[in-house]
C-alpha cells in the first residue's frame, strides 16, 4: 500500500513529538508500506515569524512574506528526516520547489496547478520516504508561494493524487470528526465514515479539522481521507464517497459556527439587479455573504437580510450605510451576536420530514429561528448565540446521534 501521511503543527511542534511522529512511520514502513510525508511547521512557528515581519515592516511584501513564512515547515521536514536517518530509513526533505508543487503566482493563497511527482515515485518504490513541505510551492517564475493557513492538507492531497497513493492520512491532536463538538455535547460519537459532501458542510461551518481545499481536492479526485489523531494511534475517520453505509440514517451531525453576523438593508427600491448592487460592493470587498433572505416586495421596496462572518460586521456595516445614500434606503441595521446551527446528512435526499423536526425541536426549547437555509444535504438556522449549545445538545438527542455508533 502506498500511503501519503500529513502531520500538523502539534503533531511535529518538539523534538520529542517529532519522534514519536517518526514511530508512527517506521511502523508503516514495517507493515510493507511505502510512505511520503507531508508536514506543517511546527506549532506557533508561523505566527513567530509574522511577528517578526511584523516588527521590520507595516506593509511587508507578499513575495518577501511567502519567502519567510515558507521556512516554518523546511525546519519540520529537516528535522524529521534526520530522526528518520537516524533509525536506517532512507528519509529526504524536500521543499515545494524540490517536491516539484507548482502553483500560480496569487501569495498568500496560491493554488496548485500540478505536481512533478516523478523522483518522489522513485523514492517510494526503493521504500525510502520523501518528507515534503506542506503550505507551499513555487510560480512559473520560480518565486516561493503559500496556499493559506491549513494549506498543508492540501499539499497532501495534491501530493497522494500526484503519487497515486491509496490513501491520505492526516494526522491531528483529535481522533476523528465526531456527530457533533464534544466540548458541548459529552455523548457526541466519532463517525467510522463520512462523505465528502458532509465533510464540506461541516468545514463550511467552521469545523477547522480539515480545510476545505483539501475535502475539495480529494473529492475530484476521489482520493480517501484518513483523519486521524497522532497522539492516540486509534482508527480515525474516513472521508470518502458517499456508500450504503451512509444512507441509513436522516442525519450524521450537528454542527455550528458563532462567527457570524446579521445585517438588513431596509426599505431597498426592488428592481432587477438590486442584488447585485448591494452584494456587488460587498464582494468587492472580499467579503464573503452565506445565509441570504429577501423579502416580499412592498409598493416597489424590500428588504435584504443576510449574514457575513463577524470580523467583517464592521465593514459591511460602513458599506450598507453608503449603499442607503446611494439607493434611498429607509435604513440598515446589525446583529453581531448571532449563530448558525446546521443538521448534515447525505440521508436527507431520502428521509422526510427532517426540517419539520428540527424546527420543532428548537421551538420546543424556545429557539427562536431568524433565517432558514436549506441543500440538498443541510438545514442551517441562524439564531441567538446564547441558544447555540442548547440547540446542538437538544438536535443531537433530538436524532438520536448518541445511540447510533453502529451508522456512524
Amino acid at each position: 500500500m502506498r500511503i501519503v501521511q500529513k502531520y500538523g503543527g502539534t503533531s511535529v511542534g518538539s523534538l520529542e513529538r517529532i519522534r514519536k511522529t517518526a514511530d508512527i512511520i517506521c511502523g508503516e514502513l514495517e507493515r510493507g508500506n511505502q510512505v511520503a510525508v507531508v508536514v506543517s511547521a511546527m506549532s506557533g512557528e508561523t505566527n513567530r515569524l509574522l511577528s517578526l515581519a511584523a516588527e521590520v515592516s507595516d506593509n511587508p511584501a507578499s513575495r518577501e512574506l511567502d519567502a519567510l513564512v515558507a521556512t516554518g515547515e523546511q525546519v519540520s521536514a529537516a528535522l524529521l528526516a534526520m530522526e528518520l536517518q537516524k533509525r536506517g530509513v532512507g528519509a529526504y526533505s524536500f521543499n515545494g520547489a524540490q517536491a516539484g508543487v507548482k502553483t500560480d503566482s496569487s501569495y498568500a493563497r496560491a493554488r496548485i496547478t500540478g505536481v512533478q511527482s516523478e523522483h518522489l515515485i522513485k523514492h517510494l518504490e526503493a521504500f525510502e520516504v520523501p518528507v515534503v513541505t506542506g503550505f507551499q510551492g513555487t510560480d512559473e517564475a520560480g518565486n516561493i508561494t503559500t496556499l493559506g493557513r491549513g494549506g498543508s492538507d492540501t499539499s497532501a492531497v495534491a501530493l497522494a493524487i500526484a503519487v497515486q497513493a491509496d490513501v491520505c492520512d492526516i494526522y491531528t491532536d483529535v481522533d476523528g470528526i465526531y456527530t457533533t463538538d464534544p466540548r458541548i455535547e459529552a455523548k457526541a460519537r466519532k463517525m467510522n465514515h463520512i462523505s465528502y459532501e458532509e465533510m464540506l458542510e461541516f468545514a463550511s461551518l467552521g469545523a477547522k479539522v480539515l480545510q476545505t481545499r483539501s475535502v475539495e481536492l480529494a473529492m475530484r479526485y476521489n482520493m480517501p481521507i484518513h483523519l486521524r489523531s497522532s497522539f492516540d494511534l486509534v482508527e480515525g475517520t474516513m472521508v470518502s464517497k458517499e456508500d450504503d453505509t451512509m444512507e441509513r440514517a436522516a442525519i450524521s451531525g450537528v454542527a455550528y459556527n458563532r462567527d457570524e453576523a446579521k445585517i438588513t438593508i431596509m426599505e431597498i427600491p426592488d428592481h432587477p439587479g438590486i442584488a447585485s448592487n448591494v452584494f456587488g460592493p460587498v464582494a468587492a470587498a472580499g467579503i464573503n455573504v452565506d445565509v441570504i433572505v429577501q423579502n416580499v416586495s412592498e409598493e416597489g421596496h424590500t428588504d435584504l437580510t443576510f449574514t457575513v462572518p463577524r470580523n467583517d460586521y464592521a465593514p459591511t456595516m460602513k458599506i450598507m450605510a453608503d449603499l442607503c445614500k446611494e439607493f434611498g434606503a429607509s435604513g440598515y441595521k446589525g446583529d453581531d451576536s448571532v449563530a448558525k446551527v446546521s443538521v448534515i446528512g447525505v440521508g436527507m435526499r431520502s428521509h422526510a420530514g427532517v426540517a419539520q423536526k428540527m424546527f420543532q425541536t428548537l421551538a420546543a426549547e424556545g429557539v427562536n429561528i431568524q433565517m432558514i437555509t436549506t441543500s440538498e444535504i443541510k438545514i442551517t438556522v441562524v439564531i441567538e448565540e446564547k441558544y447555540v449549545e442548547l440547540a446542538v445538545r437538544s438536535l443531537h438527542a433530538a436524532f438520536d446521534l448518541d445511540r447510533r455508533s453502529e451508522d456512524c
